[in-house]
């Protein structure tokens, strides 16, 4: 099947290696430590590798989730694709909603970080300063968007050499963690317990920060059409993934825990690591995890743009969105349309967050905000493969639990953490999640009206899909070919 301009995404772009890589970038575990922390001990206190561990959980059914439907579906719009095909349109399409609006924030959560942290190696009040910080962030986003658009190769190379500096200097800092003198407070076991949350709605609030932390991984789902053997090496690479970034953020969160006082902690905000690093290693340390954090930003700035703009790719093609976000280069093979509209709205908002207060403003509400957003489609991921795999559930006790149990855990606990949140965060957090999810309406009821085969699915069973051509069938192309509708290849 092709997109609407005759074309489709490039094929068989990214390795295994190279999606574990892109996994661990999505997650950004510099930039989710340096961001989140403060709000987590804000939210939790001690709690926070207990949040960040009984989030992993379910979160890892999720993950196997996202596998089990790229096995039966290849899809660069992933859950807008399964969760439309065995839920209910609707429910798909709001799915891939709440991943562009949660990444299109990001754009500005993220990128005002970068700003910040730049103008910082060079003079730290230049950093307080917001009109510079944006114009900086700006910059780097524009940065990412050129790679972003000269195509999966060149996106795969940068993602190499900047994720690879990252983990370098994180795993050295993790080693002298283990080697620093003298400690704000004593490592103590219960921080991995629940004695330290204020009851179900402050467990939940912890957990919810915590989605955060993992949230990215799933660009391997977004990038399957563009993977070699996509059905096996997207799952696996996720899986990868989410283990590495879960030992980093556990290692940290413990180390912020053990070396700063809570009161140094929130005095830092978003630069907690340069405190933790400068704790660790004065004069060097704090520096050096700086720049950890700027190139985790930059990192995963390019796997959101990654996310976002192959979504939009998917419902352009299915015309469930204008169909000119389908069009693909022809020399790149990559969505330009998707990505200068996704460049438009993006500089938008930058020129308006400026209004809002400061870069740590902005951030807090948007982490929360995001929180929500993928929950919700998370949540629904989890759900459909279930129904997906109905049928296979009790043909033995690994379809039972790994296609079955642990991914409806994941689903019931996103869902759950989606609700009992709603009363705890801000008005402003509120505001942007529902906000921005009810906003998608519009398009939504716009283009079921018009017609869109995409409100017709063919119905995504994983039995039938698995039977038909050595596991490799998939009647969702053949049943848009028949309409002569743009996806992948």
């Amino acid at each position: 099947m092709r997109s609407s301009s005759g074309r489709g995404l490039r094929p068989n772009v990214l390795g295994t290696f190279d999606t574990v890589v892109m996994a661990v970038a999505g997650s950004a575990p510099a930039y989710s430590i340096a961001a989140t922390t403060a709000v987590l001990v804000a939210t939790v206190g001690f709690a926070g590798p207990a949040a960040l561990l009984y989030c992993a959980i379910p979160m890892l059914g999720i993950v196997l989730a996202f596998g089990r439907l790229g096995r039966i579906d290849v899809n660069a719009g992933a859950g807008y694709s399964w969760v439309g095909r065995t839920l209910h349109p609707f429910l798909g399409f709001l799915s891939g909603w709440a991943l562009v609006v949660s990444a299109t924030i990001f754009m500005v959560a993220g990128s005002l970080p970068a700003g910040a942290m730049t103008l910082a190696l060079f003079d730290p009040e230049l950093a307080d300063n917001p009109a510079l910080a944006t114009t900086v962030g700006a910059g780097w986003f524009l940065a990412m968007l050129l790679v972003v658009l000269g195509g999966a190769r060149l996106t795969v190379r940068a993602q190499l050499l900047l994720t690879g500096v990252e983990s370098v200097i994180l795993l050295f800092f993790i080693g002298a963690a283990l080697l620093h003198e003298g400690a704000a407070a004593a490592f103590d076991w219960s921080w991995f317990g629940f004695s330290h949350f204020d009851g179900p709605a402050g467990f939940a609030s912890g957990a919810l920060i915590a989605a955060f932390y993992y949230w990215g991984w799933d660009v391997t789902s977004n990038l399957s059409e563009e993977i070699r053997d996509s059905r096996r090496t997207s799952g696996l690479g996720a899986l990868v993934g989410i283990g590495v970034v879960f030992l980093l953020f556990e290692a940290f969160t413990v180390a912020v825990n053990v070396i700063l006082t809570a009161g140094e902690i929130q005095a830092a905000g978003s630069n907690v690591l340069a405190v933790l690093g400068a704790a660790i290693w004065p004069g060097v340390g704090g520096k050096l995890l700086v720049v950890a954090v700027l190139l985790s930003t930059v990192a995963t700035l390019e796997t959101t743009l990654i996310q976002v703009t192959r979504s939009l790719f998917a419902m352009g093609r299915d015309r469930t969105m204008p169909a000119a976000l389908g069009l693909v280069h022809r020399r790149w093979n990559t969505p330009w349309a998707a990505v200068c509209v996704v460049g438009v709205v993006a500089l938008a908002m930058f020129g308006a967050s400026t209004a809002l207060g400061s870069v740590r403003d902005v951030v807090t509400a948007a982490v929360a905000a995001i929180g929500l957003q993928i929950a919700l489609y998370y949540g629904l991921a989890g759900i459909a493969a279930v129904v997906a795999y109905r049928r296979m559930l009790l043909t033995s006790v690994r379809d039972f639990l790994l296609s079955g149990a642990w991914p409806l855990l994941g689903a019931l606990f996103m869902l759950w953490i989606f609700f009992e949140s709603l009363g705890e965060l801000s008005g402003a957090s509120v505001a942007i999640g529902i906000g921005g999810l009810a906003a998608g309406l519009v398009p939504m009821i716009h283009y079921w009206r018009r017609g869109s085969a995409y409100y017709r699915p063919a119905r995504l069973d994983a039995t039938s899909a698995l039977e038909s051509d050595g596991g490799g069938g998939d009647p969702h192309r053949a049943h848009y070919a028949d309409k002569a509708l743009a996806t992948d290849f």
